[in-house]
C-alpha cells in the first residue's frame, strides 16, 4: 500500500507537460508543479530546521499553494493549517498559538503583524506567489530549532465547533491516505487514462478539511482540476459550460446564488447530480434548485473531527429514496455508526425521536463523539440534521459561535454587555445578528468601528450584517439573556 508521501512524490513526478490545475483560464503544468514543490522544500531544509518541525500554512486558493502542499507532503512534514481570510492581527496570534518553525503563505500575507510574530517566534518564512517560492527578506533562517519529533506526519486543521469549541485538530498522513483518498489510489494512478475525464472544480477554501478532502484525491490519481479562488457563479457557470461535467459541488450559499443568477437549464444539462458539502442546506432553496434544474442535490454530514463525512445520501439512495427522504444527510458510510441520545440523561433514542447526535469514525477510531448537533435517525436509518444545541450559528459552510463574538466585542472598552444570534438568510441559511449594551457615561463607537475592532479578533465569517444598539439586553428573571426575546429584538430592527 503506498503512503500519502509516495502519492503525493509520484503525483509530483508526472509528465512535465501534463495539465494539472487551471487557474484564470490559464493551465498550469506538472512541471510547473514540481518546481514550487521543490523549491520550498529546499527553503525549508536552508531555514536549518529539522524535517519534523512543524510548517504553519496560510494558503490562499491558487495553483502555487497546492503545489506548496503537494512538496510537503511529499517530504512528509508536519503541516499547520491557517486560515488566509482574517484580518492580520489574527493570522499573528494564530501563529504565536501553533508556534511553528516556518511559516509558508503568499506574499501578501506577510503583514507587519505577521513579520513581528515571526521575529518572536524565531520562525522562518517563504512566500509561495506566481509559481515560485522565495525567502522573505530578514526570515530566511529560523532560530528555534528544539521541536519534538510527532509519532507520525500529519495535517493540522481548525475544527468549526462540532464536538465543543473551535480547536487544532490533527489528521494523520494515514488517514488521509486510507480514507480520503481511497483504495483506487494505491495503485498505479497512470493506469487510468484521467485526461479523458473531465476536471473538477476546486472551490472550497485549501486551509480547510473540505479543501483537503476535494483537493488531494483527484490530483493525487493525476485527474486536472479548475481552480477558483473562492466560489463564484460566474466562475463556476463557467466551468461547467466548458467542461460539462457529470458530477459537481458548490458551497450550500452558491445554490441560492445560481438560482439569484437564473441560469439557464440548458447551461446545466450535463449534471445529473451536485454535492454541497458537509454544511446544512435551507430546504426551501433545496426544493426550488431540484425543481428548477432536475438536479439531485446529495447532502451529507462529517465534521473535521471525523476527519471527514459519515453519512451521505449517495445517487443510489437518492434514486429509491429521494422524495420521501427530502432532507436527509443520508444514511451512515460504511464503518461509521450513528445514534441520538438524550441531552441530558445520554439514553439512547429510539428512531424517529430527536436528540443529540453521537457518531462513531472509522478513521478515527472506536469511541462515540458527541457532537453539538439536534438530529434525528428514522426508521430507515436516515439521518435528519436539526441544527445546533449550542446555538452555533450556520452561515453558508461555516459554523459560528455566538460566544466567540460576544468575547471579542467585549474587548472593547465602551461595551458593557454583547448577544449575538443568527438570523435567516435565504442564501447563507443563517447570518449573525448582534445588540449592544455601552457602558454608562462613554463614547458610543459607531458600528463601522466596532466592525473594525471586530474583524481584529475573529473571523471574517463572524462579522455581523445587523448591529442594534439598546440600553439593556433582554434578560430573564435569573439574568440570563432571554433569547426568545433576543431574536424578536433584532428581527423587528431587521425590517
Amino acid at each position: 500500500m503506498s503512503t500519502l508521501e509516495e502519492l503525493s512524490a509520484r503525483a509530483l513526478a508526472f509528465d512535465s507537460m501534463r495539465p494539472a490545475v487551471e487557474f484564470e483560464r490559464r493551465w498550469l503544468t506538472w512541471g510547473e508543479m514540481r518546481q514550487v514543490a521543490d523549491r520550498l522544500n529546499a527553503l525549508i531544509d536552508a531555514s536549518s530546521v529539522a524535517q519534523h518541525a512543524p510548517v504553519a500554512f496560510i494558503p490562499r486558493n491558487r495553483p502555487s499553494a497546492i503545489a506548496a502542499l503537494l512538496g510537503m507532503i511529499a517530504k512528509g512534514r508536519t503541516v499547520r493549517m491557517i486560515y488566509a481570510f482574517q484580518k492580520p492581527t489574527a493570522i499573528a496570534r494564530d501563529l504565536q498559538r501553533l508556534q511553528p518553525a516556518v511559516v509558508v503563505a503568499a506574499s501578501e500575507d506577510f503583514s507587519s503583524d505577521v513579520l513581528a510574530a515571526l521575529q518572536s517566534l524565531g520562525a522562518a518564512g517563504i512566500a509561495v506567489d506566481d509559481m515560485d517560492a522565495t525567502p522573505v527578506p530578514n526570515f530566511e533562517r529560523a532560530r528555534k530549532g528544539d521541536f519534538p519529533a510527532p509519532m507520525q506526519s500529519q495535517i493540522e486543521i481548525l475544527t468549526s465547533g462540532t464536538t465543543g469549541p473551535p480547536k487544532q485538530f490533527a489528521i494523520s498522513y494515514d488517514i488521509i491516505a486510507k480514507h480520503m483518498i481511497g483504495t483506487n489510489l494505491m495503485q498505479d494512478p497512470q493506469a487510468v487514462d484521467q485526461l479523458r475525464q473531465p476536471p473538477t472544480i476546486l472551490c472550497m477554501p485549501l486551509g480547510n478539511i473540505s479543501g483537503v478532502y476535494s483537493t488531494l484525491p483527484g490530483l493525487l490519481l493525476g485527474r486536472r482540476a479548475v481552480l477558483l479562488e473562492r466560489f463564484t457563479v460566474a466562475g463556476w457557470h463557467d466551468y461547467v459550460v466548458r467542461h460539462r461535467p457529470e458530477v459537481t459541488g458548490m458551497p450550500p450559499a452558491g445554490v441560492q446564488m445560481v438560482l439569484d443568477a437564473n441560469i439557464p437549464s440548458e447551461d446545466l444539462k450535463s449534471i445529473r447530480s451536485l454535492g454541497t458539502g458537509a454544511a446544512p442546506l435551507d430546504p426551501t432553496v433545496h426544493r426550488a434548485f431540484e425543481e428548477r434544474y432536475g438536479i439531485p442535490i446529495l447532502l451529507s454530514y462529517g465534521a473535521t473531527e471525523f476527519a471527514g463525512p459519515v453519512a451521505a445520501m449517495t445517487a443510489a439512495l437518492h434514486t429509491e429514496w429521494g422524495k420521501k427522504k427530502f432532507g436527509s444527510v443520508g444514511r451512515a458510510m460504511p464503518g461509521a455508526q450513528l445514534r441520538i441520545v438524550d441531552p441530558d440523561t445520554g439514553t439512547v433514542l429510539p428512531a424517529g425521536r430527536e436528540g443529540i447526535l453521537e457518531v462513531v469514525s472509522p478513521r478515527i477510531g472506536p469511541q462515540w463523539m458527541r457532537t453539538s448537533d439536534v438530529a434525528l435517525i428514522d426508521e430507515d436509518g436516515f439521518l435528519f440534521h436539526r441544527g445546533r444545541s449550542d446555538g452555533a450559528i450556520m452561515r453558508g459552510g461555516f459554523k459560528v459561535l455566538p460566544e466567540t463574538i460576544e468575547r471579542a466585542l467585549l474587548l472593547h472598552p465602551a461595551i458593557s454587555a454583547a448577544a449575538a444570534l443568527g438570523l435567516p438568510d435565504q442564501r447563507l441559511g443563517q447570518v449573525p445578528a448582534v445588540a449592544i449594551q455601552f457602558k454608562p457615561d462613554v463614547n458610543h463607537p459607531t458600528a463601522a468601528q466596532l466592525e473594525a475592532h471586530l474583524r481584529d479578533h475573529v473571523p471574517a465569517t463572524h462579522i455581523p450584517v445587523l448591529w442594534h444598539f439598546v440600553d439593556d439586553l433582554p434578560r430573564t428573571p435569573s439574568l440570563k439573556v432571554d433569547r426568545p426575546a433576543l431574536y424578536a429584538l433584532l428581527q423587528s430592527a431587521r425590517h
